[in-house]
């Protein structure tokens, strides 16, 4: 008798564990056809594999293999804008429909890893929209609560997620849509840096803005997928290489920007301003320090996308369609790509200038922060909304996210536990390009101390995975004393790279410490003595050896690595300074560290101003 597998979480943890007691793939395949079955909803995929061809891929997965195949047996759904050999690709739009002979890079890559798909999902047609209704099928029903939008454009990935119906689900982003759906049914939505993942086989919004994006049920789940995906494709013009280690621990001190008070907005909804604080009371608890910042620039960026030079990129890929057989588009999706009609070249240019204006007004706020913090959505939308105003609540949805991919953000959508209505509380954590481990290492943190529960299963999260204190193959250790240090101005020239905090330490008793003259930023500089020394504070972070040598070239004189001796005895690489380079430094040794430096600084001036 088949086991009775309808409570089995998805989730990386919990199925691989069963795996591993001897459950086979082939009868999770069949579980997950049962569930599509039990939901009876035909909005949620447009495209389903024979249930008898799932089967048969998972069963040729093999023996059990987690280390080299680290997705091996998970079922996984695909957005309809993202090729899957064999079958039909439509953007949910039927005249536009083709059918790939391969995968997209990413889905092969994600196969290759050991993911099994097992369909297409639906979305607002050609991606265009936030709200999961702009489809000429069925509209998926919100996991959470049906009379709520399912979310856009990726509806049906983010919907299938949170039913429990597959283990992850690839969307793609250009406005917000690998964020939006996640807070609507309470799911993590992670966009990868802009160009981490192929977009090879995906038919895009607007090309230079969009990615691929991840649901999943826990960062954790999330972050494991994105790191099968994100292999570097030389044949995508815009493809870059993402560092993605391992999440490592949560650093002290993350400094993250978050609107203030003036700069919230969320249309009168305060259950959502009060999960939103209850979200970053969580992120305080973790260590981080917030502070709040004027929010206007980054909405004067958002209004950029729908106009101009991005709209007018919509319409290269709905072009020709536009031309031939207007009517084959959604109404409103006919309606905001049309508007490129009206778009001169000269127009296309002069937002470009704009957007590089506005980034230079937002840059200092950027460089000021490790990452910053908002709401994932300012509040919630119902069908009966949409119907009456199909434009309004869509823009609305996009307050928080429309601003990202222009500023060449990565952003994690984080499920933070019910609002005071029961409604999914979700807030999403914003980094610079290359800082998404970073931003994974705190979602993982802040998702378990929510305590959410899994989409819409009911089912508690798994056990969190105990993060990863040393490094491993391919990885140097650095011992940081100074800005490089978690929090500090110069902090992301490690996080960029793929570097994960491991620990805070000290020095053994043989080292002085100085303040270099010179700045900004200010700069300590360890020395080891042979006598009169102390053991200093410092922080140890794991690099991929591929980026150190970019690491060292940004490293200036009279800096340098060298060897540092732990307290323990052991050794590592760190910022070391050469004698000659003392002249006219400032000793601090008594403070025993950068950090405690920094704080007694900070008193002094708190004083003198007092």
């Amino acid at each position: 008798m088949t086991e009775d597998l309808s409570d089995l979480s998805l989730d990386i943890q919990t199925l691989h564990a069963a795996y591993a007691a001897g459950l086979r793939p082939e009868e999770v395949m069949a579980e997950v056809f049962r569930r599509i079955d039990r939901r009876d909803d035909p909005g949620i995929f447009l495209h389903l594999r024979a249930a008898g061809e799932v089967a048969a891929e998972a069963a040729a997965l093999g023996p059990f293999d987690p280390e080299t195949r680290p997705l091996w047996g998970l079922p996984f759904a695909i957005k309809d804008n993202i090729d899957l050999g064999g079958v039909p690709t439509t953007a949910a739009c039927p005249d536009f429909a083709y059918l790939p002979k391969v995968d997209a890079f990413a889905v092969a890559a994600l196969r290759a890893a050991g993911a099994v798909p097992v369909g297409k999902t639906n979305l607002d047609q050609l991606a265009t929209g936030l709200v999961g209704v702009r489809t000429p099928f069925p509209v998926p029903r919100n996991a959470v609560d049906p009379e709520i939008v399912p979310g856009g454009s990726s509806s049906g990935s983010g919907v299938s997620v949170a039913a429990g119906l597959v283990s992850f689900a690839l969307g793609t982003d250009t406005a917000g849509s690998g964020r939006v759906p996640a807070a609507l049914n309470n799911i993590v939505g992670l966009k990868p840096s802009l160009g981490a993942l192929s977009s090879t086989g995906v038919v895009p919004a607007c090309r230079t803005l969009d990615t691929i994006s991840v649901f999943a049920l826990t960062v954790a789940d999330a972050w494991a997928v994105t790191r099968a995906a994100a292999v570097y494709d030389a044949a995508d013009a815009y493809a870059r290489p993402l560092c993605a280690p391992p999440m490592g621990a949560v650093p002290p001190g993350i400094a993250i920007g978050v609107p203030d008070a003036r700069s919230r907005i969320f249309f009168g909804d305060t259950a959502q301003a009060e999960s939103f604080a209850a979200g970053l009371g969580r992120l305080k608890a973790l260590g981080a320090r917030i502070e709040e910042v004027d929010f206007t620039p980054f909405y004067d960026v958002a209004e950029m996308l729908y106009e101009g030079a991005w709209v007018a990129e919509r319409m290269t890929v709905a072009e020709d369609l536009m031309r031939r057989k207007p009517e084959a588009l959604h109404p409103v999706t006919r309606q905001i790509i049309g508007a490129a009609e009206g778009l001169s070249a000269a127009d296309a240019f002069r937002g470009i200038y704009r957007l590089a204006e506005l980034k230079r007004v937002v840059e200092p706020v950027l460089s000021r922060f490790d990452m910053l913090c908002v709401p994932t959505i300012p509040t919630f939308y119902t069908l009966d909304d949409l119907e009456a105003d199909p434009v309004g609540p869509n823009s609305r949805l996009g307050t928080y996210t429309n601003f990202v991919n222009l500023l060449d953000l990565c952003g994690l959508a984080v499920p933070t536990g019910p609002r005071v209505d029961g409604r999914p509380g979700s807030l999403t954590l914003l980094g610079r390009a290359g800082g998404d481990a970073a931003l994974a290492t705190l979602g993982a943190a802040l998702q378990a101390a929510g305590g959410a529960r899994l989409g819409a299963t009911g089912l508690p999260q798994p056990a969190a995975p105990e993060p990863r204190p040393a490094a491993m193959p391919g990885e140097m250790v650095i011992a940081a004393v100074g800005a490089h240090m978690s929090g500090l101005p110069l902090n992301h020239q490690l996080t960029d790279r793929g570097g994960r905090y491991l620990e805070t330490t000290e020095t053994a008793p043989e080292y002085r410490l100085s303040l270099l003259a010179g700045g900004p930023p200010l700069r300590p500089g360890l020395l080891r003595v042979a006598e009169g020394g102390a053991a200093i504070a410092l922080e140890l972070w794991a690099l991929p050896l591929a980026e150190v040598g970019s690491f060292l070239v940004g490293i200036p004189s009279p800096l340098g690595l060298g060897t540092v001796v732990l307290a323990d005895g052991r050794k590592v690489q760190g910022f070391l300074v050469e004698a000659a380079g003392l002249t006219g430094a400032q000793d601090i040794t008594r403070h025993g560290g950068w950090r405690g430096y920094l704080q007694a600084a900070q008193g002094q001036l708190s004083g003198a101003t007092a």
